[in-house]
């Protein structure tokens, strides 16, 4: 996640007038991509989870000092016990997917020197029901935390598509949004983020400028499909 897509999240709601009492991030990686980043240091209560032991220690070496901060050093997944992981920079997954945006944008194959194993918990064993702004970054296993979480945020950013890529519980996803009365307020390159519109207002200028960029979106992922094919094409008349 870059700087601009991290300000976009805050700068948006901070124009909606949306001020948190509690925010938690899913898949934070680093600290300087964390998407919540602004509201810790306004000294936001703060719900942290991340895996990857190098990530843990430069996310506790940064906020390690603000006591509104709960760093949850595990994976959250669809059970409670081991789960293994594939570490891929940004990009680290649940090594039993089948995608992920390493695998289809990158063309990653699984390579036994960068699995890793976690412990792993069901999100509602985190999730004590009063936290309002979620981001889920988990490289495809987003509806996980969906599927197990106590509260509902009057925000959730979340991973659904990127390049080639299409979230592998895209259908999920969206049924447990509508179901629960969610509408999506913007995309970026990666993230689409819902909001209950009794909370935050959804106008027609965020109707519209959401329909440039679903087409946007459209337009490149057919692109990078057609260019995989095409290479692919190429290789197998090598």
């Amino acid at each position: 996640m870059n700087l601009n897509t991290r300000k976009q999240l805050f700068l948006t709601l901070e124009k909606k007038n949306f001020s948190p009492k509690h925010v938690a991030e899913v898949g934070v990686y680093l600290p300087e991509t964390c998407n919540i980043i602004d509201y810790i240091e306004r000294g936001v209560t703060t719900t942290l989870v991340e895996p990857d032991p190098a990530s843990i220690q430069k996310i506790q070496a940064k906020f390690g000092d603000k006591p509104q901060v709960t760093l949850h050093p595990v994976a959250v997944y669809d059970f409670s016990g081991q789960l293994e992981l594939v570490a891929r920079a940004a990009s680290t997954f649940v090594s039993q997917l089948e995608a992920s945006p390493a695998i289809v944008n990158d063309g990653y194959q699984t390579n036994t020197h960068d699995q890793f194993t976690v412990n792993s918990v069901t999100f509602d064993q985190i999730d004590d029901g009063s936290i309002d702004l979620i981001s889920i970054d988990t490289e495809g296993s987003e509806w996980f935390v969906l599927k197990h979480m106590t509260s509902r945020p009057a925000v959730i950013s979340i991973e659904t598509h990127g390049a080639a890529y299409t979230n592998p519980y895209a259908k999920e996803i969206n049924n447990w949004m509508m179901q629960n009365g969610y509408q999506i307020l913007y995309k970026d390159r990666s993230d689409s983020v819902f909001v209950q519109p009794n909370k935050i207002a959804i106008t027609w200028q965020d109707r519209s400028r959401l329909l440039f960029k679903n087409t946007a979106l459209n337009t490149r992922k057919y692109k990078k499909r057609l260019l995989k094919r095409i290479k692919r094409t190429l290789n197998n008349h090598d």
